[in-house]
């Protein structure tokens, strides 16, 4: 079977690989697309993501989806033709994490394309099939992949509590920062600004429902909130740019006794907050991990129509370009990028 693999910073191959078998819990899915995240870019052009190092070569990608092939003797739930989205986070289900619910916090978990392990741009992957969800017929293969980025934008609106009427303010409107838009306005906030300093991203956020839209590196993002909202800040912030300045100026666009929600990742792993406005305004600031069971309410969302992830897919190409569709990716305008592997 044809996979893509990082051999090297900056290099993707396509190399044949043996077929793989499932195991009595698993399913073989024929792959069909797979999304192009920003943490397959950063192993793409720097080989690493903090402590996780790329020593060996690596099968990137793990915004899947797919079509069963050939099941496990233990597995029920799904049968060969089931279309099926890949959850690519496999905890160990053992741990004081798992048992509390919090499967994302495992310390044990298998993550496709984290090393050492593998992910998805691959011809065929075998997955157990307790994380395989099957996709409706109204749902397509490539919403079935990106389910993954939505599921990190519904768990960070779940993080932020965010229900009916709420206002928030979403910084940085790359995929996840567009998604959790999509995850809020679903949840029932009444009203949501996104601050991007990238035109073409602010303009893609007006498009998909946003009530207004901010270029915090021309307007004070706090003053720009209140001016817009008419009132002392939002009741949640989603901060999705990891942008330093956006970063601190989160906890002056909530509210006193708002949320603020960090699930965009900082080039540097320390950035200063102002501790006594958290003490004074009572701020609640929690972090926002991947994501637990979320994929049943993706999917559900997107069969409903009450979600729209192709809108964020600005290209798509075959695998064997997929180092082109790499530096494609990496141009600051795109926002999403995707692979067609199979049919």
């Amino acid at each position: 079977m044809r996979t893509a693999v990082l051999k090297e910073p900056g290099r993707l191959e396509i190399e044949e690989r043996p077929e793989p078998d499932p195991a009595s819990d698993e399913v073989l899915v024929a792959i069909g697309e797979v999304g192009i995240c920003g943490s397959d870019l950063h192993y793409y052009e720097h080989g690493r993501i903090g402590d996780y190092v790329v020593e060996d070569p690596l099968i990137l990608g793990h915004e899947s989806a797919g079509e069963v092939t050939a099941v496990g003797e233990q597995v029920a739930d799904l049968r060969v033709g089931d279309r099926v989205a890949l959850e690519p986070g496999v905890p160990c289900r053992r741990c004081a994490h798992c048992k509390r619910g919090e499967y994302n916090l495992c310390p044990d978990v298998t993550f496709m394309a984290t090393p050492p392990d593998d992910g998805a741009f691959a011809e065929y992957v075998v997955w157990p099939a307790d994380f395989a969800y099957r996709l409706p017929e109204s749902v397509s293969i490539r919403e079935g992949a990106l389910c993954e980025p939505l599921s990190v934008g519904i768990h960070a609106a779940r993080r932020g509590e965010v229900g009916v009427g709420d206002s928030v303010l979403v910084t940085g409107a790359g995929p996840i920062g567009l998604l959790a838009m999509a995850a809020v306005h679903a949840g029932g906030a009444s009203e949501v600004l996104v601050s991007e300093v990238v035109d073409a991203k602010r303009r893609r956020a007006e498009e998909r429902g946003a009530d207004a839209t901010i270029d915090p590196s021309e307007t004070d993002l706090a003053e720009a909130v209140a001016d817009h909202a008419n009132r002392s800040g939002v009741d949640v912030v989603i901060e999705a740019s990891g942008a330093k300045s956006a970063i601190a100026g989160s906890l002056d666009a909530v509210r006193r006794g708002g949320t603020v929600v960090f699930v965009g990742l900082a080039p540097e792993a320390e950035v200063p907050l102002n501790v006594l406005d958290i003490v004074d305004n009572e701020l609640d600031v929690r972090g926002s991990f991947r994501y637990r069971n979320t994929y049943p309410s993706a999917v559900d969302l997107l069969a409903d129509g009450a979600v729209d992830v192709e809108g964020i897919v600005d290209f798509a190409a075959d695998l064997a370009d997929v180092d082109d569709a790499f530096r494609r990716a990496m141009d600051g305008e795109t926002v999403k990028g995707m692979v067609t592997v199979g049919e």
